[in-house]
């Protein structure tokens, strides 16, 4: 039986990570086993650069803290060598980052995730991961837009042309 100070610790630890989970916007778990000491420091690097916190917690620790904010159909997910990569501002970002090591390193693999309060499998995180940078669809959104206006002034101007024309060979 643990002591007293050990349990208030954990409790602690459990509180910190639920409260994390409740002001996050999404998060994915995934498990690392096979991952080499280089990969995981490169995976490490780039999830910090994007804005997430990534940590290895221990799955009943994980599990009590998903009951804490209503994620218990994570708690399914939570078996062998787990960790957490968790975003409170860019809800892609721990997808995009989590699915390039996923691809690159056989053994390491996305379990589950949750955004906008929900839980969701390993095929929507990796969906979620698939979706273009928020720049790249500002980018198309506006070019899109732009084209036709183009088109638009291309063919006023063609009208203001042929009418300054017409006078002038009369």
């Amino acid at each position: 039986m643990p002591s007293k100070v050990i349990l208030e610790q954990k409790q602690k630890q459990v509180a910190e990570l639920a409260e994390q989970l409740k002001n996050s916007v999404s998060g994915v778990l995934v498990n690392y086993q096979g991952i080499t000491v280089e990969d995981d420091t490169a995976m490490r690097k780039a999830l910090r650069e994007a804005g997430v916190r990534y940590s290895v917690v221990k799955n009943t620790m994980t599990g009590r803290a998903c009951d804490m904010v209503g994620f218990s159909d994570m708690k399914q997910y939570l078996n062998g060598m787990t960790a957490i990569a968790i975003s409170t501002e860019d809800a892609v970002a721990p997808a995009k980052v989590l699915k390039k090591f996923a691809d690159k390193i056989e053994s390491f693999q996305i379990l589950a995730g949750y955004l906008d309060g929900a839980v969701i499998d390993a095929k929507t995180v990796e969906a979620l991961a698939d979706i273009p940078s928020k720049e790249t669809l500002i980018a198309k959104f506006l070019g899109s837009i732009q084209s036709p206006l183009y088109g638009l002034a291309y063919a006023l101007q063609g009208i203001i042309d042929k009418q300054e024309a017409a006078p002038a060979a009369e």
